[in-house]
């Protein structure tokens, strides 16, 4: 006290509200909003910035205290050893890929695959040297060709737009007798749904903006992996940048905990939307995992808890059809994104590929009446109603 008296008002402005230790465990993991750590000696500030002690140096991806609680909490989930978070999705993406593969490299993936994804593994990976090889994922022996002297083998749980279940179980075999590290993007799937790590991939990335953090209010990434491969990875992002903040993290943390109640709720409700949308002559197809006549309805009973909380289907009546069913909901929102609270759907023909023409778009499986669905956790009856007045409007 006496220190602080002798001090002019200004040092003590900046010194006086040093946060106190505490020595009990609060029911909410604390936001640790610091960008910076302060060290009692030269010889401790390199002692943890080099790892030889434990410690927080700097929030660039070195560590914070809240990051870390959420790291711990996806790798529990997913039955991994370590997780590490990120900034985003594409920044978790972007640090596994570019921490296992280098120049010259090669890489099998998935041709059905989230467009950022794509346009990471198509456009830019090749600038550096590392070549990508599209396979259809479904199709073993063209997977089982593409594999040896490949790096890695990259799948999504459920693709996107046409909800497909991968065979995370083969697939993994395939990849282990390859030598080829396997990497899964379980972000449609949740680890609720699903644990890649039982099936042998090496690393399970997530957008956390999805079904972890649940509300549509941040946006962040995370890897859960081995603790060496989470080593490897931090060291990419140390040089990147890319690593998640502490209030992202905070946000997602909150999210984890309803995590069970809220799959249990888009499951039911995407399950209710597509048993009516099926029974409906006005839709083509419906594509969701959980209907028995689903192509991957045998896949998904072996790896998956519930069919999932995303679905897809396709109206007759095309581009006007589909563009004229997003217009009409009253309940649902159209928008980008998934897994929030608020059913979203989404007509990929007059929006996110619009730019393509009508052939180029059936090459990629986007009929032009498909609609994208993420079922939210609104009532849902009120949703199957809502649905079934804009299939009147649409057709």
């Amino acid at each position: 006290m006496s220190t602080h008296r002798s001090q002019r008002f200004a040092t003590r402005a900046v010194h006086a509200g040093t946060a106190p230790p505490v020595d009990q465990v609060p029911a909410s993991v604390p936001i640790y909003q610091t960008s910076t750590w302060r060290f009692d000696t030269s010889d401790d500030f390199a002692a943890v910035t080099s790892s030889e002690r434990p410690g927080h140096v700097y929030g660039r991806g070195y560590g914070n205290p809240t990051v870390e609680a959420l790291e711990a909490a996806v790798a529990s989930l997913e039955e991994t050893e370590a997780a590490y978070g990120f900034s985003s999705g594409m920044a978790a993406i972007h640090a596994t890929v570019t921490t296992l593969a280098q120049a010259g490299d090669r890489i099998v993936a998935s041709r059905a695959i989230y467009g950022g994804t794509y346009s990471l593994f198509a456009s830019l990976l090749p600038r550096y040297g590392i070549e990508v090889s599209f396979v259809d994922i479904n199709d073993e022996a063209q997977v089982a060709s593409a594999l040896p002297g490949a790096r890695l083998l990259y799948v999504e749980t459920i693709a996107n737009p046409l909800i497909t279940v991968a065979d995370l179980d083969r697939l993994g075999q395939l990849a282990r007798q390859a030598g080829a590290v396997a990497v899964v993007d379980n972000t449609f799937a949740s680890p609720y749904l699903c644990a890649p790590a039982r099936y042998g991939f090496d690393l399970v990335v997530h957008s956390a903006t999805k079904y972890l953090g649940g509300h549509s209010d941040l946006v962040g990434g995370v890897v859960a992996t081995s603790a060496s491969w989470r080593r490897a990875v931090r060291a990419t992002t140390l040089d990147v940048g890319g690593a998640m903040a502490p209030f992202e993290a905070w946000l997602c943390l909150r999210g984890l905990a309803t995590l069970a109640l809220r799959m249990e709720r888009h499951c039911a409700t995407a399950a209710a939307l597509a048993e009516l949308l099926a029974a409906d002559s006005r839709v083509t197809a419906t594509h969701y995992p959980g209907l028995a006549g689903d192509p991957g309805h045998e896949v998904a009973s072996r790896q998956l808890r519930a069919g999932g909380g995303m679905l897809a289907f396709e109206l007759e009546g095309g581009l006007e059809a589909g563009a004229r069913f997003c217009d009409s909901l009253e309940v649902a929102w159209i928008g980008a994104s998934l897994g929030g609270p608020h059913t979203l759907v989404a007509h990929p023909a007059s929006t996110t590929h619009r730019q393509l023409d009508p052939e180029a778009r059936r090459a990629a499986g986007l009929a032009d009446g498909l609609i994208r669905v993420s079922a939210g956790l609104e009532d849902p009856d009120d949703l199957l109603a809502d649905f079934s007045q804009a299939l009147d409007k649409a057709t």
